[in-house]
């Protein structure tokens, strides 16, 4: 999309995206397995956006740092009990330096993906070694990309409809560049509200590459945070990864 930038979906989302329809509401089963990975050094989280998972870590008396691109959804983050020691750096994830070793380096919610090209992802994967200790983890939580969910390059799906509100998701497939282009539009009798995303997903076996041409390995790969098998087919699924 035309002037889509790195804070974009940040800017645009940030008033709603506590509420949103799809992002999970209940981050429990998420901060427990982190939990089990902390090392005695501070947590990363990359696109740390309101603090959904880093504020319940943090509650949980560890030294919880983010990073983001948008002000308006770390400005959230500030407004909300305990925002204000998360230690957050507003970047860009795929280019960062903070001068710090982590044990525990993680992204959720499918942001890796908000890197753009394979370039950029590839810069995060080697930015992301540098700044674990010794025995540190990297854990990403991301979709496993399904193409045939589109019809000629596109697809429209409903995804809240209530008696006065409708959200729909439309969205363009690049297969060659693996680019999503999406809108979320919310409309109701007052108008209507667009919120754009653009994404670059990678398919497992891309992200392990990236990993080892960071020095990194795969230690363990599950279906979702309650540590299910990964299935062999993985169709709308989901997946959390630890690279170490």
């Amino acid at each position: 999309m035309k002037d889509y930038g790195p804070d974009t979906y940040g800017e645009r989302m940030a008033g709603v995206y506590d509420e949103w329809a799809g992002v999970p509401q209940n981050a429990e089963e998420t901060v427990a397995f982190l939990t089990e990975l902390v090392g005695p050094g501070p947590i990363l989280e990359l696109g740390v956006g309101t603090g959904r998972i880093a504020l319940p870590l943090a509650r949980n008396g560890f030294e919880v740092h983010g990073i983001d691109a948008s002000r308006a959804m770390t400005d959230r983050l500030r407004g909300k009990p305990g925002g204000e020691s998360i230690r957050v750096t507003i970047g860009d994830f795929a280019n960062f330096d903070t001068g710090l070793r982590f044990s525990l380096v993680y992204v959720v919610f499918n942001t890796f993906f908000a890197l753009l090209s394979q370039e950029d992802q590839i810069r995060c994967f080697g930015c992301v070694a540098r700044h674990l200790d010794e025995n540190g983890v990297f854990v990403i939580e991301a979709f496993v990309p399904d193409p045939a969910r589109f019809t000629n390059y596109q697809s429209v799906q409903a995804k809240q409809i209530e008696v006065d509100r409708a959200v729909l998701e439309v969205s363009r497939h690049d297969p060659v560049n693996q680019r999503v282009s999406s809108h979320n539009l919310a409309m109701s009798e007052t108008g209507i509200e667009f919120y754009p995303v653009e994404i670059r997903y990678a398919w497992p076996s891309e992200l392990d590459l990236m990993a080892r041409l960071a020095g990194m390995r795969l230690r363990e790969r599950w279906s979702n945070w309650r540590r299910e098998p990964f299935p062999h087919r993985a169709r709308d699924t989901s997946q959390s990864t630890e690279y170490k």
